[in-house]
């Protein structure tokens, strides 16, 4: 079957095996070039593989530091017309490249948040590889079932009051105005629960319960702040009140097993167009505001530029850089005044009639589409082919 993109709002449903392969490619070609760790990690647990900066990440562990990594994601194999979802291509596209190069890559698709998949990852390190000595959570999803069947479920909203500002409208690229609703007390500890800290813990405490983690093991978990145009929704939002328990639990890991040296970091990110990032209301103009801004200054980054410098520049796996509170700042270039100042004269004056003269749509899309294997160069889009792709390491479909 020829496979096309098929939008609905935010959301891509549709995948390109060969897509997806070719940007897993372009990506591992990039830290080959540019990587520059020392004193790396051999055995690393990435949860939340399968995309954005959990892909990134495990990329960085496996050609830039040659290390054995374990993957945990939740993802889709094709069925009959219906394609598998990025994630999995990607994996698949992972793995097969790992093996080219004699690199060990195992994956488990499953729910990051039960206790099955804690152990079902527990059992393959200690069968595989004894111990890991690196885990990243990148985990980034809409609900939580808790042990007791209780489901969480996010929401993007801001906490206090409403909040109205400049928006995109991705369905024709028009800018208009959206109002996000406050928040219950009830969703904002929802939205903790789901993508708060409480589970990077509890991996880290199941890791240690099991002796599958070396002492001296880094952790770290990934972060967004942003500016003080997005603070409504963002930082002082539902998904703010999320990432400021992350960032406690950085501190509560480094308390609770400072006796096996394991060392906790948030590291703060910048903005990015990911499949996160795209449903969160008023963020996607800011980011292709962005984007135009530091293409044009030339400090622009991706997904795989941000990780390969936090690997190596930001040596997060040493002496890391970070700043007065212990985060690393990788949002530092997006953050600069001169940006800044930039993002908030063209915020003032956008509109549709010079949203293209003031923003990069055309690179917001390229982002989005890329994401699911489109609009990548060197790709027959018009070629038929099987949407089936299997990982070598989960030999049935799932």
């Amino acid at each position: 079957m020829k496979i096309s993109p098929k939008v609905r709002d935010f959301l891509c449903l549709t995948a390109h095996p060969e897509g997806c392969r070719k940007n897993v490619e372009n990506q591992i070609t990039y830290v080959k070039k540019h990587s520059e760790v020392k004193n790396g990690p051999k055995k690393v647990l990435v949860i939340g593989a399968s995309t954005g900066y959990g892909l990134a990440s495990r990329i960085n562990a496996a050609f830039g530091c040659k290390a054995a990594t374990v993957g945990v994601m939740f993802e889709r194999q094709a069925a009959g017309k219906r394609t598998a979802t990025a994630g999995w291509y990607n994996t698949a596209a992972f793995e097969h490249a790992a093996a080219n190069e004699d690199l060990y890559a195992k994956t488990v698709n499953g729910d990051a948040f039960s206790r099955e998949v804690k152990e079902k990852v527990i059992d393959l390190i200690k069968k595989d590889l004894g111990k890991v000595d690196a885990v990243i959570y990148s985990l980034a999803a809409p609900r939580r079932t808790a042990e007791d069947g209780t489901v969480y479920q996010s929401v993007l909203k801001t906490t206090g009051e409403d909040f109205t500002n400049k928006n995109l409208n991705l369905k024709d690229n028009t800018i208009g105005e959206k109002t996000i609703e406050a928040a219950t007390e009830e969703e904002v500890e929802a939205t903790v629960k789901v993508m708060g800290g409480e589970d990077w813990k509890a991996w880290i405490r199941a890791l240690t319960d099991a002796d599958a983690i070396e002492e001296d093991t880094v952790t770290f978990a990934y972060s967004y702040i942003g500016p003080e145009l997005t603070y409504p929704i963002y930082f002082e939002g539902t998904i703010g009140a999320a990432k400021k328990h992350l960032h406690k639990t950085a501190g509560e890991i480094n308390e609770e097993f400072k006796e096996r040296g394991i060392r906790a970091y948030i590291s703060v990110n910048k903005g990015l167009v990911t499949q996160a990032s795209s449903a969160i209301p008023i963020v996607p103009l800011y980011m292709a505001v962005l984007y135009s801004i530091m293409k044009e200054r030339g400090l622009h980054e991706g997904c795989i530029e941000q990780i390969t410098r936090l690997f190596g520049e930001k040596a997060v796996f040493g002496q890391a850089e970070t700043d007065g509170q212990g985060l690393i700042r990788l949002d530092d270039w997006e953050l600069k005044p001169e940006v800044q100042a930039e993002v908030e004269r063209r915020w003032e004056k956008i509109n549709t009639k010079n949203v293209k003269e003031y923003a990069d749509i055309e690179g917001y899309w390229e982002d989005f589409y890329q994401m699911f294997g489109f609009d990548m160069d060197g790709v027959d889009y018009e070629k038929d082919l099987d949407p089936s792709v299997n990982i070598p390491s989960i030999p049935d479909a799932e």
